[in-house]
């Protein structure tokens, strides 16, 4: 029996291009929409068009019976209605035609005393970015059980990957890796939750495989790579081929500079996401899995740490 066709809206993104990735090399036919074709993949077909535009969002998924909707604004473009817009735009797009939307969450509508973050714990935003995120995912959950469309949701925590560009560990931790210096972020002793994008894209095939058991509306939590700050140094230290010096990530800089900067402004208010230890935990979503999903922590960080160094290192 042939596989579901699946469009990838975003194509450019992050979680895009690894769900793009997962999806084709598990045999599904894949479609990767955007404005540009920024990093062609081979076996994705690209589709051009414009996210503002619900007309040309129909076409690109018309004959795709998953939709991977990883469209996301710039950091500091989410306010003033735009994130919520874009989301409608895809949810006019879907109507009511029954197909399944695959929706990749974060960990902005949680609480920083929620020690654990489960599928079901009450959602206590403390950011307006959270309050969005929030928005957004009553919108899918009151469309699906209108019965337009299936939602799955996919929380995970912050991305890393071989290439990746425009992330926190990118940007903030290795920002002066050619200086011979690496961030940390918090206390040491501090866990983080960090989503190895391969092993999430995977994910995100294995739950679409499992659709037609699922409700109309389901939210699952993928755990990744849980980690203290101090175990992530670590590991990007053993994987750099030359030294790097450990030292905390400047905020009192960054909030400084966001006074100017919208951008880091924005970041800055995210500083919590850091300094507490908030963990993703889904059973359920572990049971999917099955044992050994996941590519090892060490070797993960070491997949993203390598090839990022050494292109700076050219």
């Amino acid at each position: 029996m042939s596989k579901a066709k699946v469009t990838v809206l975003g194509i450019n993104g992050h979680i895009g291009r690894h769900a793009a990735l997962a999806f084709r090399d598990a045999g599904y036919s894949v479609s990767g929409f955007g404005r540009i074709n920024r990093e062609p993949i081979d076996g994705v077909a690209f589709i051009k068009g414009d996210a503002g535009n619900v007309a040309e969002i129909v076409a690109a998924i018309a004959d795709a019976e998953i939709v991977v909707n990883a469209l996301n604004l710039p950091y500091d473009k989410w306010d003033k209605g735009r994130a919520e817009a874009q989301l409608a735009n895809v949810i006019a797009a879907m109507g009511d035609s029954g197909k399944t939307m695959m929706f990749p969450g974060n960990v902005y509508n949680y609480a920083a005393t929620d020690r654990y973050m489960r599928p079901d714990t009450p959602q206590r935003p403390q950011t307006p970015r959270g309050a969005i995120r929030v928005r957004q995912e009553a919108t899918l959950a009151a469309a699906s059980k209108a019965g337009k469309f299936q939602t799955i949701i996919i929380r995970a925590g912050d991305f890393y990957a071989p290439g990746n560009v425009g992330d926190w560990f990118d940007q903030a931790m290795l920002m002066d890796a050619g200086k011979g210096k690496v961030y940390y972020m918090a206390d040491l002793g501090v866990g983080h939750a960090w989503a190895y994008l391969p092993d999430l894209g995977r994910a995100f095939v294995a739950v679409a495989e499992q659709r037609q058991r699922l409700g109309g509306f389901e939210t699952f939590h993928f755990a990744g790579h849980y980690q203290s700050h101090r175990a992530m140094l670590a590991a990007i230290q053993a994987a750099a081929p030359v030294p790097l010096k450990a030292a905390q990530l400047p905020w009192l800089l960054f909030q400084a500079l966001g006074l100017a900067v919208p951008l880091l402004r924005e970041i800055v208010k995210m500083r919590y996401l850091w300094n507490n230890p908030m963990e993703l935990v889904d059973p359920r979503l572990e049971a999917i899995l099955g044992p050994d999903f996941g590519t090892p922590f060490t070797a993960a960080v070491a997949a993203a740490t390598i090839p990022f160094l050494a292109k700076k290192a050219a």
